[in-house]
């Protein structure tokens, strides 16, 4: 395994975005770039002549800027909200006030009051560290506000189409995918679809509930989706052009 030497963090402006880049400088004989869930990696052999890293820098943003052009929506994913206290979030047809406090206190915190989320740091955490645990409090709270109005839909569109037992609905903050059912019949919706359309919601929700009578992307499971849901491909091709886009 490549030990990691050197460590640098820069902002590229790629299209209208300023995307944040790791630049890893290790022992390895490769270049390469890839693009993580946080941020562009780049990753250089430690040694490399500096006027050859320029080029090789440059040749790796021209390619990020040839994949911005083809799919703009890929690089959503780096627009993190900045959140300040007394900020407003705005998630479907609900808004919430932040409330963000520093405090001497091991772990991180949320509640939520009368449309105001309280959120209550670890001091010590640095600038990244806070924003993940912020998100992640964030899509905690809201998810639980969420709950009982995603629960119904399922309930509705379940009885509407499957007729399928449930044993339960969770929202989870979820990047790997849009949603999950199990094989004891708990389904499992990410957060991050409550900035998505509800045609959108609804298509993630069909699609698990598919997953009641056929546990597999097999034709028959396809079919089942398309017979609650005709169009549920403009739908899927929605999540995949701007998904990205959808986080706390």
């Amino acid at each position: 395994m490549f030990g990691v030497m050197k460590e640098e963090w820069i902002k590229l402006k790629i299209g209208t975005m300023d995307v944040p880049v790791q630049i890893i400088r290790e022992k390895r004989r490769s270049i390469r770039a890839s693009m993580g869930k946080d941020n562009v990696i780049m990753r250089f052999p430690i040694h490399l002549p500096a006027g050859e890293e320029a080029a090789h820098r440059e040749r790796l943003t021209n390619w990020l800027l040839k994949q911005y052009e083809k799919k703009e929506g890929l690089f959503q994913r780096y627009q993190k909200a900045d959140y300040q206290d007394g900020d407003t979030l705005r998630v479907g047809d609900r808004q919430y006030e932040l409330l963000l406090r520093q405090e001497d206190r091991k772990t991180s915190a949320a509640s939520l009051r009368r449309g105001q989320i309280l959120l209550r740091l670890n001091r010590d955490l640095d600038d990244q560290q806070a924003s993940k645990a912020i998100r992640t409090l964030l899509s905690r709270v809201v998810g639980a506000d969420y709950l009982p109005q995603i629960t119904k839909r399922v309930l509705a569109l379940n009885e509407q189409h499957f007729r399928r037992p449930i044993k339960g609905v969770k929202m989870k903050y979820n990047h790997s995918n849009w949603g999950s059912c199990s094989n004891s019949g708990n389904i499992n919706l990410s957060t991050r679809l409550l900035f998505a359309p509800q045609e959108v919601v609804d298509y993630v929700i069909i699609h698990e509930l598919a997953h009641l009578i056929e546990l597999n992307h097999s034709h028959r499971f396809w079919a089942e989706v398309a017979r609650a849901m005709p169009d549920y491909e403009k739908h899927e091709a929605w999540l995949k052009e701007f998904g990205a886009g959808c986080d706390f």
